[in-house]
């Protein structure tokens, strides 16, 4: 059923009235975060702080530096403004006078949230910077002194005091990221009041599965911002949780962003600033325009087109490059000439530009129609361009035209595969795809023929070939290996593939150190097929059956690499041997291919097995790359010389990022770094490609921001209609929406505003990892980067400087992690007094964070007076970057082990897991296997961000020991190796995401045990990431959702629920306090108690005598 589109009669009037102030010439803008006290309202436009009358008219400019202000808040005297910066780069809190002046920084936190005041005058604010896991906690400090104070909540995210002062009111949880409405999940938002004297906070909507946030206390009743009736509105309750009313009835734009002041509440709806009247109940939007020249938006230039290159492709002879570089295509010479803007279409996105083989035009993807259609465009960007297509309707990849000129081969977002005739303008899909997309698109030479790299069912790639004159089609390889990569001969009679035929595992059995398991590495090798059939393969070495022809070859092959080996001298390349692709210029190529037998004309390349990748066949050589096994996964390019005599491979670049040849076969394309080159089929390796560099100096171009963000705005709105798991969009009416927010975006003044506005927009379809970030955003110029020592330092005047109250713990089996004052070089203890830092006093400057930035890496002096000796004495620590929130982390996670050993007596292991990343299953390497002989388990997956790796962890859950080995002496043994024998658990939290939601769930459903604490985030449809935005902004897309067996889809918008509920309550927790790992400690001991865990007793010995 398609939502009804409902959009207020009094915001389609504001925008009218906005639409036509701006035809007028009064600059409007997109106003966000707005701070309302005694008829004054600032608020945040083109990144900066403005002030305007609450009722209304042109807003006066209060910031101008190019970092972000936001999040302000005007004192309780209305005297000065506190607000969010990244002045120099990280976010702090700043304060300056409401009525102009230079702002000063309080904070050296990183991530501070302004959020309002006390009523005794200091500055409210929020930061994960001071917690050990992310969470935010709420914070004050004092601009008139500096001293901060952290409140004992463990988590909260939004706050206001009373009237008094005393009583708190916060939403516990941050916003949990992801653009979504209508969310119920584990990490809603709630309101929790946190009274004077009382042992806990408690929580007051906890009625409500939604959201309920930005608590603002007044007049013996908290104001809030609820989705109780499908929409964000204000709603509001007594202190005590009573007596629920709605205030304002917006229906389908949500309210953002409130404040409280004098019975009166600005808040941000869609692009506009509105004002409740508390006192009479009325809501009414203010017209403002802004004094502003409106400088993001004016005309400006790329200056370094390469940082947005997508696509780099070469003309047929080598001699131009097409590029496609932030939606625009160029055309630059291989060595000197112009470079040519192939494209002058402001707002229109063109991708993949390619050459067609006669050199002289581009088949191009362009979005000018509001659909990605194949477009001719002329090379030298003179004259009109030409429509291929005009049936767009989902986005389209990778064209590769045919040699011959007559077609362009593409596929779709559908996981189709077309062919595109030219001439009569008409796409027609030859193949569909259940479980991937097409790749390595290949025509023969004559254009006769394509192959291309289809997914099977079973996921192994499988080579097909297609004929467009009869449609026939038919496989290359079978889906018991997988291929990829084919790639014809300049003649047409052979075609070159690779496949992962060499499965031969490093790891030879299950025995050693965490669990050795199977690892293929260099399983690919080259193959050929004779297509015409009866050719013997250039690659056989002579024998006395062989032809004359090819033992002549032979004899020149042998004589060849003899003259190499005598003369390397001179320039490779300058005098071609054998150039790949020197054909015949007055013959032809007419492609055969004997169908029958094909199969079984399938030949090995004798070349050793290796990570190739990205084949291409010259007359005379074989190109590819050859990757390398390490975390850097570097590649090089390489080649092969055709020959039946000893073949070898050889590096032609080392460390390419790609490489493509020419039509004619005589010029290769190389991207090594971030530059491109031009080089001669024929050459031999060389390190300096200097003189073939293709040259980019000065290659810059004009753009018109906010046609780009007009562009933007509908890529991203079709890239999620064509993204989405769901094709009907959830049941909202996706057209629509477009409707709906679009007129918006000539509001629109910088890059951050349209990232709030396709926010609001995917948000529409009520899912998870929706999230929008990234772009060309403005930044600090000059970012100078905050630092930390690793610990948590109290002023202390009395003493001189400050106290070290806590040094962050780390695993002291890897003492590298360690923090910078736990070093046995610093050897700092906790209540040691830190005096100065590289000769100056702290006590003479607000935050020790001060002389510590831009310091990550580098050496500093520390002053250090001994608690228990009194001395005081030098020493050299190296800062940590940020606010050393990785070993804030580990504090925590060092802190549960060792309350597991503790607790547990020895018995009980424990794992906690970050995220689900590939790099994490070293995590679960290093703390599961010294504790898999341990009676019970604990998998911590709290705060779990996600990832892909559920099954391998799972995996290893799974294992069963069903037999023991006894040998002579010792304790038995366990197949499988590695099984964990005794009772597991799980514990989650409302931070644990996707990935690490999916193995709690599988953990569960496989039967592995039972899963302990709070609900989960409820993000449960995946992604790719892949639909990125012209200046690689992104709007995300769920792209996958989760369903069980019995047909239901999992998780998604609700969470994983836990067997047994157990919560982290903030004042506890903040004290110290585990309450869900003492729930699972506690499970796993009566467990145990009941069914104990004993080591396996061998069997009597046999008796053998009789």
């Amino acid at each position: 059923m398609k939502r009804r589109l409902v959009v207020p009669a009094s915001a389609l009037v504001l925008a009218l009235l906005a639409f036509d102030a701006l035809a007028a010439g009064a600059p409007l803008g997109y106003y966000r975060f707005p701070a309302i006290h005694a008829g004054t309202i600032v608020f945040t436009a083109e990144g900066d702080l403005y002030k305007v009358s609450v009722e209304g008219g042109t807003a006066e400019r209060l910031t101008s530096h190019p970092g972000m202000e936001s999040n302000a808040a005007i004192s309780p005297d209305g005297a000065v403004v506190a607000f969010s910066a990244t002045y120099e780069g990280p976010t702090e809190v700043y304060v300056m006078p409401l009525a102009g002046g230079l702002p000063r920084r309080l904070t050296w936190d990183g991530s501070a949230t302004v959020l309002g005041w006390t009523p005794d005058g200091k500055v409210l604010y929020a930061t994960t910077n001071r917690s050990t896991l992310p969470d935010a906690q709420l914070s004050t400090v004092d601009p008139a002194s500096g001293a901060r104070e952290t409140l004992p909540l463990s988590q909260a995210a939004e706050g206001s005091y009373d009237f008094s002062g005393r009583t708190l009111f916060f939403s516990r949880l941050r916003y949990q990221g992801s653009h979504t409405r209508r969310y119920k999940g584990g990490t809603a938002q709630k309101i929790w009041k946190l009274a004077p004297g009382a042992a806990e906070a408690v929580c007051l909507t906890a009625d409500f599965d939604g959201t309920s946030r930005w608590p603002m206390g007044w007049r013996g009743r908290v104001y809030f911002v609820s989705d109780r009736d499908g929409t964000l509105n204000v709603w509001s309750m007594d202190e005590s949780g009573g007596d629920l009313m709605q205030h304002t009835r917006h229906d389908g734009w949500d309210v953002s962003s409130p404040s409280l002041s004098d019975g009166k509440i600005a808040y941000q709806l869609g692009a506009d600033l509105w004002v409740l009247d508390l006192a009479t109940g009325k809501d009414a939007a203010i017209a403002v325009t802004l004094a502003s020249d409106l400088d993001q938006t004016r005309e400006r230039w790329v200056k370094k087109p390469m940082e947005y290159l997508t696509s780099a492709h070469l003309s047929p002879d080598g001699d131009r490059v097409a590029l496609t570089a932030r939606g625009q295509v160029f055309v630059a010479p291989a060595r000197q000439g112009r470079i040519v803007e192939a494209t002058r279409r402001p707002g229109v996105r063109y991708r993949q530009a390619r050459f067609l083989p006669d050199g002289k035009s581009l088949a191009v993807l362009s979005d000018e129609s509001g659909e990605v259609e194949w477009w001719k465009l002329p090379a030298n960007g003179v004259g009109a361009g030409d429509a291929l297509t005009s049936d767009g309707k989902v986005l389209r990849f990778d064209g590769v035209p045919s040699p011959d000129g007559k077609r362009i081969a593409y596929h779709d977002k559908n996981q189709e595969l077309w062919i595109l005739d030219l001439e009569k303008k008409k796409s027609t899909r030859i193949a569909t795809s259940r479980t991937g997309e097409f790749l390595d698109l290949a025509w023969s030479p004559d254009g006769a023929w394509l192959a291309y790299v289809a997914p099977g069912d079973n996921e192994l790639s499988r080579i097909w070939l297609h004929r467009p004159a009869d449609g026939t089609t038919v496989p290359l390889t079978s889906d018991r290996t997988g291929s990829a990569s084919p790639a014809w001969t300049p003649d047409g009679k052979w075609l070159y593939f690779l496949s992962d035929r060499e499965l031969r595992s490093l790891v030879g059995s299950p025995w050693g150190d965490r669990q050795p398991e199977p690892f293929f590495d260099r399983i690919t090798k080259i193959y050929l097929v004779d297509l015409p059939g009866g050719q013997r393969s250039p690659w056989q070495p002579s024998d006395e059956l062989a032809p004359k022809e090819a033992k002549a070859q032979d004899d020149k092959d042998k004589d060849k690499d003899k003259e190499k080996e005598k003369d390397q001298e001179g320039e490779a390349g300058d005098k071609p041997k054998g150039s790949a692709g020197a054909k015949p210029k007055d013959k032809a190529v007419v492609v055969k291919i004997e169908l029958d037998g094909l199969d079984h004309r399938v030949q090995e390349v004798p070349l050793p097995a290796d990570n190739y990748e990205n084949l291409s066949a010259g007359e005379k050589r074989l190109f590819f790359e050859v990757r390398e096994t390490s975390f850097e996964r570097k590649a090089r390019l390489a080649y092969a010389e055709v020959t039946s005599h000893e073949p070898k491979v050889k590096t032609l670049v080392p460390e390419v990022k790609g490489y493509e040849p020419s039509q004619d076969g005589k010029k290769l394309l190389v991207r090594k770094g971030d530059d491109l080159y031009v080089i001669e089929s024929s050459a031999e390796e060389s390190h300096d490609l200097s003189e073939k560099k293709v040259s980019l100096d000065g290659w810059t171009f004009a753009l018109d921001p906010r046609e780009e963000w007009r562009q933007m705005f509908r890529e991203a709105w079709r890239l999620e209609r064509d993204y989405f798991y769901d094709r009907s969009m959830h049941g909202v009416d996706w057209p629509a929406m477009r409707g709906k927010f679009e007129p918006l975006v000539a509001r629109v003044t910088d890059r951050a505003e349209l990232n709030d506005l396709l926010g609001q927009m995917v948000a529409e379809l009520s899912a998870l990892h929706m999230f929008v970030r990234g772009g060309d955003l403005r930044e600090t110029p000059d970012p100078v980067a905050n630092s930390s020592l690793g610990a948590e330092l109290d002023r202390d005047t009395a003493a001189g400087g400050y106290r070290i109250r806590r040094i962050f713990r780390a695993d002291p089996d890897y003492p590298g992690e360690l923090s910078p004052l736990a070093k046995p070089a610093v050897g700092a203890a906790e209540g040691d007094v830190l005096t100065a830092i590289d000769g100056v006093a702290l006590l003479t400057v607000p935050d020790p964070g001060v002389l510590l930035r831009a310091k990550a890496g580098k050496q500093v002096l520390l002053t250090i007076r001994e608690t228990k000796s009194g001395k005081t004495r030098d020493a050299i620590a190296v800062p940590l970057p940020g606010a050393a929130a990785d070993l804030r982390y580990d504090d925590w996670e060092t802190t549960r082990r060792l309350e597991v050993e503790e607790k547990g007596k020895g018995d009980l292991g424990y794992v906690h897991l970050r995220a689900m990343g590939g790099s994490d299953y070293s995590d679960w390497a290093r703390n599961f296997y010294p504790v898999y002989r341990r009676k019970g388990l604990i998998v911590d997956v709290r705060h779990n961000r996600g990832g892909n790796i559920d099954s391998w962890i799972l995996e290893k859950l799974m294992r069963r020991a069903w037999f023991y080995w006894q040998p002579r002496v010792g304790a038995p043994i366990w197949n499988m190796q590695y099984a964990f024998r005794g009772p597991v658990v799980v514990l989650v939290d409302e931070w644990t995401a996707s990935d690490g939601e999916a193995f709690a769930e599988g953990f569960r459903r496989l039967g592995l045990g039972k899963v302990i604490g709070t609900r989960t985030w409820g993000g449960e449809i995946w992604l790719s990431s892949n639909n990125v935005l012209v200046d690689k902004g992104i709007a995300t897309a769920a792209e996958s959702g989760v369903f069980g067996p019995e047909g239901q889809w999992l998780i998604e918008g609700r969470g994983v629920e836990p067997d047994v509920i157990v919560d982290n309550l903030p004042r506890a927790t903040f004290d110290g306090k585990d309450a869900q790992l003492e729930a699972a400690i506690a499970y796993l001991r009566e467990t145990l108690q009941k069914q104990p865990v004993e080591e396996p007793k061998p069997p009597r010995y046999p008796d053998k005598s009789r």
